[in-house]
């Protein structure tokens, strides 16, 4: 059996015009590609943001008409709500809201989208279950708070139930019940 010995290795420079590494242009085209990747995977979530935020929009008309639904039946003897935040006042009798906490306020912002509910207020001494003013119908439209950036399409609907779209603003133009001047039903 032979004795085992260590060689040593001798660091030796590299020749001259040897190809280990990357070239500029190589490194350029790179990054050129990882560029061109970014700008648009930045594209793609900046249209999946507005349809999110249009898809928020949507649904929260829809809580608000649900909402005011419940209360005319159930506390406002066949009328609406005045407010956004009366819709959220819990009922003495029940302590339950017609309305999440979260969609409280006048107006209210959400999701890239600025709620505004009007009405035609009603001249009786009746009040709600919960002691609030009362509409007698209600209009409640969903600007962008940027348009073409938070949301392409604005929205709105009325005592009706009905949600309507377009890609020009309600606001001012709404009608407490019946189909807007401009706009289709959402379907």
């Amino acid at each position: 059996m032979q004795p085992f010995r260590v060689r040593p290795y001798i660091i030796q420079p590299l020749p001259l015009g040897s190809n280990r590494g990357f070239t500029l242009i190589e490194l350029l085209v790179v990054i050129t590609i990882v560029a061109i990747l970014a700008s648009i995977s930045m594209a793609i979530h900046g249209h999946a943001r507005v349809q999110g935020n249009e898809a928020s929009a949507i649904a929260t008309l829809t809580a608000i008409n649900q909402g005011q639904f419940a209360f005319a039946q159930a506390c406002g003897n066949q009328h609406y709500a005045a407010t956004l935040a009366a819709l959220a006042v819990p009922v003495p009798t029940t302590g339950h809201a017609f309305l999440s906490p979260d969609l409280a306020a006048d107006p209210l912002a959400k999701s890239g989208y600025e709620f505004a509910l009007t009405g035609t207020p009603l001249n009786l001494e009746y009040q709600s279950c919960t002691g609030d003013a009362l509409l007698e119908r209600y209009s409640v439209t969903a600007d962008s708070l940027r348009p073409g950036i938070s949301g392409r399409r604005f929205f709105a609907t009325n005592a009706d139930r009905i949600i309507y779209v377009d890609s020009a603003s309600f606001a001012g133009e709404m009608p407490e019940t019946g189909a807007p001047p401009h706009g289709a039903e959402l379907k």
